[in-house]
């Protein structure tokens, strides 16, 4: 708007001088920073909102998951289609059958491993009810049934693959020739029947090994002994009895015998009906040791090399190979078998699945035991002695071992991130490829040494119950943070990989269809026809037809079978085949990729022994909670989640992040108090952990929780500061100054406390003070002018004060009602105290040293001028003591002391309660403008008609204005209701010997100065301990028993404190004349004693004038100018003075029953 108001001749005469341009400048600038700020803001945010908490998007949470495994939608039968139908048969035949021992495996691993494995899991030792093993039991039984269902079938597999096998090569010249074999050898089916036969020696080795599973199938069987004695106690029929008895000794027999294995090579395999034979069949006898020879060739040859993937695996299944032909064909190939041991000397165990352990020295021995006798029990002592040397070496060599593998993965990874980082040249695609499928297949070759080492030396050290060394486990738990990274790894870059993995495999395929095609063309090229040359082009046609395709499982096991065919006759030269088979395993590699990657990098073992690794590996300890699904002994798996959680989360807290919030704390605490020179922490001399680390931790994830060890430590310091805060309010800055060195140091987001610096004056609470009242008078000591309460004793660095003003705020709170209440507490309280009071002046000691001195006193009172003797009452002080003392050096005088000081701190209670509830009265109406006029609320709001419920509260409003007016006015008397409430009876003739109370009290007066004087002494000393520089409550129970005896004048008549002024006085007299005589002698040391004496001398006089204006003070209370006689004439007076003087002392004569 500016801008167009300008004139136009402004508009031309105007020249710019830059100062716009900067202007814009500064505006740019800051906008870009707003927009910096703002960005980081929403990234802040979004990472805050992020389900992704931890470094690594967790696989379970992931939204969208890549699935690279390709799925074969053509049956074998579409798939195997050649113009020999002869071929078709014989393939279709073997892939089936191997895809069949595929689902077995696979359903042994997931399912019955671990149903198995994971039994009587989940329930504690301590928690273990009766009977609950047979429950147990009693679930698994069904998962036995499907179990013994699945052995008898991979039996009818194991049977079918031999029969079939043995029907290709068959050596009977009457036979009929299915298709020349003589050159052609499908390795790939002794694999997977190999493969199969681990599975059975693998559940062997399971039930072996399960002693619970075992006990308690006893336990069962006990059981059932019991229910068939009497089967109608426990409701079942006895028809189903017999037959569910059979069924558990059928499954006994069959899988808990650890025989399954056994009884599978022992089977019948000649069916005379069939024709077929196949033990005295000797091509297939030969047939199938060449196999044996061949696999074992390939094995032996990776085992503990770098480029070992699944040898292993295949060791186990020709050692099963192995065994089942000599069960079949009962020959020994000796070599064989000896060159099978010499294996165990360099893979001394295989591990078959979590913690189970396999020897194959020991299978051999026992499952071969004709062969068994070749071998010297040296050779057999020396196998078995490589397992130990093997355990040490590996202690020795296992920190080497991670070094080089922290290198290895770690250039890994960085190769992985460079590859799959920059972009594909088109013109290098196929060299790119290539090393992106050598880096992948690199992974898992690391990842399968590294499970390999962590399993075999965990395994081992467990089955031979050998120590593992701290070392060892560290070492262990660094490895498996590498295997942990490559799986990371291959997530993280997972769309890359998937990207990658399809290209790669057509890579593949192409090179393999290149070889192929040259081999099919050299066959072609041969004129020569026969039916194995038919054979063999038929296969490669298969072979070719088959790869043109995605790279299913089912496709490469038709092409590996396809080429056991196709390769004979040497259709590929040398320097063909090799280069071939590594393509065709490379394929089997990258196809599977993820899978592969996710079962080497798998850490579910860890379940099996984390009673030492909780301390080192967490995340890793996951992998146990998809095969934990499948234990079937508990009502749900859900329970032994629960456990697991439970137990591992246990440890953690305890070993983690306890010592963690322990440390920190006093750490903090350490560097706050360094004035105190508590401890040397010298870093350099007693060294310096750095927990700052733990900090920078995202939080980890853990079954359905995330732990976050940051907010942990936070919440522990914040709980801690503001509890021992509310409990010494003192130290506020000190955990404030740790709370601001916590966020220093660490990068803790500490809560304020928001707690006061000070507390409200209300002290100790009325009701608990009413409540203990004994407690409270006995600890306590009154001031009667300052009227406060001051603790004795304390174990902190302040004693406790409770004043009018506390109580007042406490009469506050809990209303004026809780006074009557406190003064019938008291009055309880002295019922008690006169008792012991009464007892005391009724002892036989006591009453006749009294009468003694009233005798004494009114013989002699004339020649002593009406005073009491100070002699007198000191020697009767002195003379308490030869009755006895306490342990703790108090005499009987000195108790009775205290029960008056009670008495006396009781009746100060009381005072305090009528000014608190005085104050609190008068804190309360000093709102209302007039006492004397004031206006009736109902009645003004009736005149202006209002409702009803404002009628209501202006009629509850007059009533508090009427009771805060009569209770500010006057108070209650409550001192003169606790004297009419005793006195009758202190008076009355059965308590006669309360009369001579008033003679007593000159001694507890001279017992009381000495204690006084002790006392206020100790307040200069160092141990302070029964220090005290007041103590009224012995005034205030003096008048007040003197009052309810109504001996005022008795005690008077004795002129005690008189007495007591003149002794002192005489006697400081007596040292002054002593001290002006010796003035002249200049003798020093006398000098300073009569000082010292006249010190005294002047404390205890001062003392005594102390406790005489106390004890006057206090019997201003009880009125102690007037005889009990004439009070009550002053209360007749009263009485005949009108109406209106009986109406005003209703209120106090009202209160007096509910005092009783």
């Amino acid at each position: 708007m500016a801008v167009e108001s300008i004139s136009a001749d402004w508009e031309f005469d105007r020249f710019d001088d830059g100062s716009q341009k900067i202007h814009t400048e500064v505006q740019l600038k800051n906008y870009g920073k707003f927009l910096e700020d703002y960005t980081s803001q929403l990234k802040a945010i979004e990472e805050a909102l992020d389900d992704s908490i931890g470094d690594v998007w967790d696989f379970t949470l992931d939204p969208i998951a890549l699935k690279l495994l390709p799925y074969e939608q053509s049956s074998l039968l579409e798939l195997i289609k050649t113009e020999n139908k002869v071929l078709n048969k014989v393939i279709t035949v073997y892939a089936a059958l191997c895809s069949e021992v595929k689902k077995l495996k696979y359903e042994a691993e997931t399912k019955f491993y671990n149903g198995l494995l994971y039994y009587g899991e989940g329930v504690s030792d301590t928690s273990v009810v009766e009977g609950e093993c047979q429950v147990q039991m009693g679930r698994f039984v069904s998962f036995l049934q499907e179990l013994s269902c699945f052995v008898t079938r991979c039996f009818e597999v194991v049977v079918n693959v031999v029969y079939q096998l043995a029907a290709l090569y068959n050596s009977n010249k009457g036979a009929t020739k299915i298709i020349e074999s003589s050159g052609v050898h499908f390795q790939t089916v002794y694999e997977h029947l190999g493969e199969l036969l681990v599975v059975l020696i693998t559940l062997d080795e399971i039930m072996e090994n399960h002693a619970t599973f075992r006990d308690h199938w006893k336990m069962y069987k006990r059981l059932l002994k019991s229910v068939h004695h009497n089967p109608s106690k426990f409701g079942i029929p006895e028809e189903k009895l017999k037959p569910f008895e059979k069924l558990l000794l059928k499954l006994e027999g069959q899988l808990l015998d650890s025989m399954i294995f056994q009884a599978c090579v022992e089977q019948r395999f000649d069916y005379p009906g069939e024709g077929v034979s196949v033990s005295k069949n000797g091509a297939f006898a030969e047939e199938f040791a060449h196999n044996i020879r061949t696999i074992f060739a390939n094995v032996e040859s990776k085992l503990g090399e770098p480029a070992e993937i699944d040898q292993r695996d295949k060791y186990a299944g020709v050692c099963g190979l192995f065994v089942l032909h000599f069960h079949i064909f009962r020959t020994v190939d000796k070599r064989l078998y000896k060159s099978l041991l010499d294996v165990c000397k360099k893979v001394p165990a295989v591990t078959l699945t979590a913690n189970i352990i396999w020897f194959p020295d020991t299978f051999l021995i026992n499952k071969v035991p004709a062969a068994a006798k070749l071998v010297d029990k040296k050779s057999v002592q020396t196998i078995r002695s490589s397992r130990d040397v093997f355990l040490q070496q590996k202690a020795q060599t296992l920190t080497k071992d991670v070094q080089s593998y922290y290198v290895f993965v770690t250039s890994w990874m960085m190769k992985m991130e460079a590859i799959l980082s920059k972009e594909q040249r088109t013109d290098k695609l196929s060299d790119d490829l290539s090393n992106r499928c050598n880096v992948f297949v690199q992974g898992i070759l690391y990842a399968y040494s590294i499970s390999t080492i962590i399993k075999t030396t965990m395994n081992m050290h467990m089955s031979m119950q050998r120590p593992m060394t701290k070392t060892s486990v560290k070492a262990l738990c660094r490895l498996m943070e590498l295997l942990k990274a490559i799986e990371h790894t291959f997530h993280r870059r997972s769309l890359v990989v998937a990207d990658s993995v399809s290209h790669i495999t057509q890579q593949l395929q192409s090179q393999a269809l290149s070889s192929i095609s040259t081999a099919k063309k050299r066959v072609i090229s041969d004129k020569k026809y026969s039916e194995q040359r038919l054979d063999v082009l038929s296969a490669l046609v298969l072979a070719e037809n088959t790869l043109n395709g995605p790279s299913t499982r089912e496709r490469r096991l038709v092409v590996s079978l396809a080429l056991s065919v196709g390769t004979q006759m040497k259709t590929f030269k040398d320097e063909e085949l090799l280069p071939l088979q590594l393509v065709l395993k490379k394929l089997d590699l990258i196809s599977e990729l993820r899978e592969r990657v996710k079962v080497q990098c798998d850490c579910s073992f860890l379940y099996w022994h984390h009673s030492f690794m909780y301390d080192y590996m967490f995340s890793a300890l996951r992998d146990s909670v998809p095969s934990m699904l499948y234990a079937k002994h508990m009502e749900s798996c859900e329970q032994l989640l629960d456990s697991y959680d439970k137990e591992i989360m246990g440890v953690f807290t305890e070993h983690l992040l306890d010592k963690l919030c322990k440390e920190i704390e006093k750490d903090l605490r350490l560097s706050v108090h360094t004035h105190l020179k508590l401890d040397d922490r010298n870093p350099f001399k007693v060294g310096m952990k750095d927990l700052a680390h733990f900090f920078s931790l995202k939080p980890i994830r853990f079954f359905n929780r995330f732990i976050d060890i940051k907010a942990y430590v936070t919440h522990y310091l914040d709980k801690t500061f503001y509890n021992l805060t509310t409990v010494a309010l003192h130290d506020w800055a000190t955990y404030s100054e740790m709370r601001n060195l916590a966020t220093q140091r660490y990068g803790l987001v500490m809560t304020e406390a928001h707690l006061p610096s000070q507390t409200l004056e209300q002290g100790l609470d009325v009701l608990e003070i009413m409540r203990n009242i004994h407690v409270f008078v006995s600890r306590y000591l009154y001031n009667l002018n300052n009227q406060i309460f001051i603790e004795k004793t304390s174990n902190n660095k302040h004693l406790n004060t409770i004043n009018i003003r506390h109580i007042a705020n406490s009469i506050r709170t809990h209303g004026t009602g809780i006074m009557n209440t406190t003064v019938n507490f008291t009055y309880q309280f002295l019922r008690k105290k006169f008792y012991i009071f009464s007892q005391f002046m009724y002892d036989e000691h006591i009453k006749s040293r009294l009468i003694k001195d009233i005798r004494f006193f009114r013989e002699t009172k004339d020649q002593s001028d009406q005073k009491y003797p100070f002699e007198r009452a000191e020697k009767f002080n002195r003379g308490i003591r030869k009755l006895g003392i306490t342990p703790d050096g108090q005499s009987y005088l000195d108790q009775f002391r205290q029960l008056i000081s009670q008495i006396g701190n009781a009746m100060g209670y009381v005072r305090m309660i009528r000014s608190g509830g005085l104050h609190c009265c008068s804190s309360a109406i000093r709102f209302v403008p007039d006492l004397e006029d004031i206006v009736n609320f109902e009645e003004l709001v009736k005149e202006e008609g209002l409702s009803k419920e404002t009628q209501r509260a202006a009629s509850l409003l007059d009533c508090v204005l009427s009771d805060l007016t009569s209770n500010s006015a006057e108070g209650t008397e409550y001192f003169k209701m606790l004297v009419g409430v005793f006195a009758q009876e202190f008076r009355s003739v059965k308590n006669m010997h309360l009369r001579n109370f008033y003679m007593i009290v000159p001694p507890l007066t001279v017992n009381f100065v000495e204690h006084s004087i002790n006392c206020k002494e100790k307040l200069n000393k160092k141990n302070k301990n029964g220090a005290a520089f007041t103590d009224d409550g012995f005034a205030m129970g003096v008048a007040y028993i003197l009052k309810l005896l109504d001996q005022y004048q008795e005690f008077d008549s004795l002129h005690w404190f008189q007495a007591v002024r003149e002794k002192y006085m005489k006697e400081m007299n007596a040292v002054v004349k002593e001290q002006n005589v010796q003035a002249t002698n200049q003798d020093e040391k006398l000098m300073q004693t009569m000082n010292l004496t006249q010190k005294r001398l002047d404390i205890y006089l001062q003392e005594f004038e102390l406790l005489y204006f106390s004890l006057s003070s206090a019997r201003i209370f009880f009125r102690a100018d007037k005889t009990a006689a004439e009070e009550t004439q002053e209360k007749k007076d009263r009485e005949d003075g009108g109406k209106a003087d009986v109406a005003s002392s209703e209120p106090a004569v009202s209160t007096e029953p509910s005092v009783k």
